[in-house]
C-alpha cells in the first residue's frame, strides 16, 4: 500500500471550499488537461452517499482506463471519500476535508491510499511513474484549487 497526502490553505471560507468539492462536476476542474478526463456518469449538483461517478481516465504509457468510484463516508461541510469500485488500481481511498481557519481560511487536506494489481510488476511500474504521476496530479490540484480560491 502507498499513500499521498497533500495539505493547502486556501484563501476562501471553508463553506465556499465544500460546496465547491460537493459538486461533482468540478472533478473536470481539477485534472490534468493530459489525463484526457471524462466524466461518463450523469451527475447531481451535489454529491450524496453512495453516488457512484463513472469516467475514462487516459494514463501515460497505459492508454485510456474506464474508472468507478463511490461517494462514501460524507460528513457535511467537513470530509468525504471517493472509493474505486473498478479502475486501473487494485486499491484506491481517497479522504478529501476541510477545516475552518481564521480570517476566512481553510486547511484542505488530500489524501489517497492505494495499491497497484500485478505485485512486483506494479511496484515497480509505481516507482518508475505512477509515484511521480500521482505527485503530479495532485500538485495540478493544489494549483487549480489555489488559483480558483485566491
Amino acid at each position: 500500500m502507498y499513500q499521498l497526502e497533500r495539505e493547502m490553505i486556501l484563501n476562501a471560507p471553508a463553506q465556499e471550499v465544500w460546496d465547491f468539492l460537493a459538486n461533482p462536476v468540478n472533478l473536470n476542474e481539477l485534472t490534468p488537461p493530459d489525463l484526457h478526463f471524462e466524466i461518463l456518469s450523469r451527475l447531481p449538483e451535489r454529491m450524496f452517499n453512495g453516488l457512484t461517478i463513472h469516467y475514462a481516465i487516459g494514463i501515460p504509457l497505459f492508454g485510456r482506463h474506464l474508472w468507478l468510484t463511490e461517494i462514501k463516508h460524507i460528513k457535511e461541510g467537513h470530509s468525504f471519500v471517493d472509493e474505486q469500485r473498478c479502475g486501473p488500481y487494485r486499491f484506491w481511498y481517497h479522504y478529501h476535508a476541510v477545516e475552518s481557519m481564521t480570517d476566512d481560511r481553510t486547511r484542505m487536506i488530500d489524501r489517497v491510499t492505494y495499491q497497484l494489481p500485478f505485485g512486483l510488476l506494479g511496484r515497480l511500474v509505481h516507482s518508475v511513474q505512477v509515484k511521480k504521476m500521482l505527485a503530479g496530479i495532485f500538485d495540478y490540484r493544489s494549483q487549480k484549487l489555489t488559483e480558483i480560491f485566491s
